[in-house]
């Protein structure tokens, strides 16, 4: 790294985007990932330098960037190729809540700003906390959150984890601790039999069809299908380890539990 605090820096994904720009500092940002949509401004205040699994190096490198942030094995060759350029990166490779309080610890660090990013995980454990706590009624949903469709992928360990603290039962929790997406494929029979009450679903960079989800061979008599409660979540929202997850994601959850139930029961 150049300097300290560094002056340039490429974001390879939306999460450490997002932080940066919560922390006031996104006038270090020289270079983004084409999926970083929030804040809005970004879109036209930053150029783009990569998808997810693939970067305009050339171009990464003609911004100069004292640092580059990246996230997980993912995107390893990626950062190879940019350490053998002489670029220093850091890479995060979390994957739940914990997680991603220590990833925006880590951002604040790394930008002089420890105390700005220490009062921003404050308040987001006050968040969650308060969610958790808010008396819902019994009992607790049933709920399968699908990641992808072909084939089926359940959730990431954040994404059931902000289950629970939305007051649902995640059908699957075993899997919440596998890292790698092909170690958390389901069977549409395994599905089927868990019987969830909410179907969550959120397909990165494909519209979710909850009809032909509904259409699944046996899937009619799901309790989720049954009642109309299949739901989409925006990927932006929730699939991204950062601060969405935990605002915007996080009350979309919220709502498809709760809100979506409480509007059948009104009725």
């Amino acid at each position: 790294m150049r300097h300290f605090p560094p002056r340039r820096i490429v974001c390879l994904t939306e999460e450490t985007v997002e932080t940066l720009y919560l922390l006031g500092e996104q006038d270090r940002i020289v270079g983004v990932s084409g999926y970083a949509v929030r804040p809005p401004q970004v879109r036209r205040e930053k150029p783009r330098v990569s998808a997810f699994i693939s970067a305009d190096v050339p171009k990464i490198l003609a911004l100069e960037p004292d640092l580059v942030l990246a996230f997980s094995d993912m995107q390893a060759e990626i950062t190879a190729e940019l350490v053998r350029a002489g670029v220093a990166v850091h890479v995060f490779n979390h994957r739940d809540i914990a997680g991603i309080m220590a990833m925006i610890r880590t951002v604040g660090a790394l930008v002089d700003a420890a105390a700005r990013a220490d009062t921003l995980v404050a308040q987001y454990e006050r968040r969650l906390a308060d969610i958790a706590a808010t008396r819902r009624a019994a009992p607790r949903p049933k709920v399968y959150f699908e990641e992808w469709d072909d084939p089926l992928i359940s959730g990431i360990g954040w994404v059931s984890e902000l289950i629970g603290i939305a007051g649902g039962d995640d059908i699957f929790p075993a899997l919440r601790a596998q890292k790698a997406a092909k170690d958390r494929i389901v069977t549409p029979e395994a599905v089927r039999a868990a019987a969830p009450d909410v179907i969550l679903a959120s397909w990165c960079g494909k519209k979710v069809v909850p009809e032909k989800i509904r259409q699944r061979s046996g899937w009619s008599d799901i309790p989720a299908a049954r009642n109309n409660r299949i739901v989409e979540i925006k990927s932006p929202l929730i699939l991204q380890p950062g601060p969405a997850a935990l605002t915007d994601g996080l009350d979309a959850i919220v709502a498809a539990l709760w809100q979506t139930q409480a509007n059948r029961q009104d009725s």
